[in-house]
C-alpha cells in the first residue's frame, strides 16, 4: 500500500491527507503533538522509523527563524529515505517583489522579504534528486477565504494601483501534487491563471454574499497587521505553465471568481 507520510499537518497538508485517506492510502502526519493519525514531531524514534517505511514524503514545515526545523532534526534520515517521491511546500515569496512582472521557476529567488524561506527551499532541492518542490502563492478555500472575511467585517480593500498577487485554491495545490507523483522531480509553481489585485477578489465576494464593498482606504490608514502589511509590500505575477506541461496539472478553480463560488459553496453544503 502507498504510504505518504506529512510532516506538518496545516491547512493544505491536511487537505491532502483527508483526499489521499478517501483514494485508499495509508496516511501519517507529523504534528508539535501526537495524536490518532499523528507522531509527535519529537518523538524522534517514531518519526524517523516512519520515514524509513513511507513510500512518499512530503514536509509542509516552515523555516523557523534562520532554519528549517524538519532539516534540522531529520535530515540525514530523509536524505537516506527509500521513499519513491519526496516533495517540498514552499513560498513564491522566495521570489521577492518583482513590481509586478512576471516569475516562473526560473526566476532569482532570495531577494525578497522571506530570506528563510529562500534558504530553507533552496536546502530542500539539495537534499535529494527526486525533490519536487511546490512553490505556492496565497492560498485559499473552504473556512478560508474571502468569502469569511467578508462574512466577519474583517475585508479591506487598499488603495494601491497595480497591484497585483495570485493566489491558488487548496483543492488545485492538491491536485498539483498527486499530479507530480507520476511526473518528474523539480520546481512547480501552483498558481491559478490570473493574478489580480486583492480589491478585485474581495469585490467578489461581496457580490457573491450580496453585501456592499468596503471603504478604499489608503494603506497607513486601514489598520493592519504587520504580516498584512508585509503582504502587500510585494507584487508579482506567478506564472504556472511548467506544471501544466510536465504534470498535466490545470487548475479547477482557474480564477479567484470560481475559487469563491466553490468556497460558499462549501459554507452552504460542507462535506
Amino acid at each position: 500500500m502507498a504510504h505518504m507520510l506529512i510532516l506538518g499537518m496545516g491547512y493544505t497538508a491536511s487537505r491532502l491527507a483527508d483526499r489521499l485517506r478517501d483514494e485508499g492510502w495509508q496516511v501519517t502526519g507529523v504534528r508539535r503533538s501526537a495524536d490518532a493519525r499523528s507522531l509527535a514531531f519529537d518523538d524522534e524514534g517514531a518519526v524517523r522509523a516512519a520515514i524509513a517505511r513511507a513510500t512518499h514524503i512530503l514536509s509542509s514545515v516552515p523555516p523557523e527563524g534562520e532554519g528549517d526545523p524538519v532539516l534540522v532534526r531529520y535530515g540525514d534520515s530523509l536524505a537516506a529515505a527509500p521513499a519513491l517521491w519526496t516533495g517540498y511546500l514552499s513560498s513564491t515569496g522566495v521570489y521577492g517583489d518583482t513590481g509586478g512582472a512576471w516569475v516562473d521557476e526560473a526566476s532569482p529567488v532570495g531577494t525578497g522579504r522571506r530570506s528563510a524561506r529562500a534558504a530553507a527551499d533552496l536546502a530542500w532541492g539539495a537534499l535529494r534528486a527526486d525533490m519536487r518542490r511546490f512553490r505556492l502563492p496565497g492560498i485559499y478555500g473552504p473556512g478560508r477565504s474571502a468569502i469569511e472575511r467578508v462574512r466577519d467585517g474583517k475585508a479591506h480593500r487598499i488603495d494601491l494601483p497595480g497591484q497585483v498577487f495570485s493566489r491558488v485554491h487548496v483543492d488545485d495545490i492538491v491536485a498539483g501534487v498527486i499530479a507530480s507523483f507520476d511526473g518528474p522531480p523539480g520546481i512547480y509553481n501552483l498558481a491559478d491563471d490570473l493574478p489580480a489585485p486583492q480589491n478585485a477578489v474581495i469585490e467578489a465576494a461581496c457580490d457573491l454574499l450580496a453585501l456592499p464593498h468596503p471603504p478604499l482606504l489608503a494603506l497607513e490608514d486601514a489598520a493592519l497587521s504587520p504580516a498584512a502589511r508585509a503582504f502587500y509590500a510585494e507584487n508579482r505575477r506567478v506564472a504556472n505553465g511548467r506544471a501544466k506541461r510536465l504534470l498535466g496539472w490545470n487548475p479547477r478553480h482557474p480564477t479567484f471568481r470560481e475559487g469563491l463560488a466553490a468556497c460558499l459553496t462549501a459554507t452552504i453544503t460542507p462535506s
